[in-house]
């Protein structure tokens, strides 16, 4: 996916695929999860940051480009660089301009207008007649949470809550496995509602 692979290079490879650096060449890169890259993936990788040199699968020759790097990850790379799960020599090719982003639960008054943002784009991508609005009670609930799984965790529970919707608007009823995991929002409705759709 990163590097390209040529037209019969490995069994499965029916055609050929440039790759992700080729796209980005002039441009900028993000890669995702980047302390997750195996080991022999990060020897290309750190090739490719360092010289501008990919090597495509099959094609027995150096491709230059020249990519703009931007990387993210959610885990500690000093620490998997200790470990020997990241190379050291690439952690520090990468870390030219770090920017740490802390966890939701750190930044809580950023939830409000998460959830808005995401409530407007789901109802729109739903085709709702219009977009769903979100209860003060709701958005008390979803910021008392500390959200372990972050962002992705409070899209994908926004998602939920405007698929299954009733009314035009959201409530803390639309999130109970939210409000089950929360002391002060625990009712017995709320777990009930939890309960029959965990079931």
């Amino acid at each position: 996916i990163l590097f390209g692979h040529e037209k019969g290079a490995f069994t499965g490879a029916t055609e050929r695929h440039t790759g992700k650096f080729v796209e980005a060449d002039g441009g900028t890169l993000f890669l995702d999860e980047i302390g997750d890259l195996p080991l022999e993936v990060q020897v290309k990788l750190l090739r490719a940051a360092q010289s501008g040199e990919i090597e495509t699968v099959g094609a027995g020759r150096v491709h230059k480009v020249n990519v703009r790097l931007i990387s993210a990850t959610n885990k500690d790379l000093i620490e998997e660089v200790r470990a020997g799960r990241f190379r050291e020599d690439l952690y520090y090719r990468l870390n030219v301009f770090p920017i740490t982003i802390p966890a939701l639960r750190r930044r809580k008054e950023d939830i409000p207008h998460l959830v808005r943002v995401f409530a407007e784009r789901f109802s729109l991508e739903q085709k709702l007649p219009q977009n769903l609005n979100v209860s003060a009670g709701a958005l008390a609930l979803l910021t008392a949470y500390d959200w372990p799984g972050n962002i992705r965790q409070l899209e994908n529970a926004i998602f939920r809550a405007i698929v299954l919707a009733e009314g035009d608007e959201l409530t803390e009823l639309d999130f109970p496995q939210i409000a089950a995991q929360v002391p002060e929002f625990r009712t017995p409705e709320l777990v009930a509602t939890a309960t029959t759709q965990m079931s």
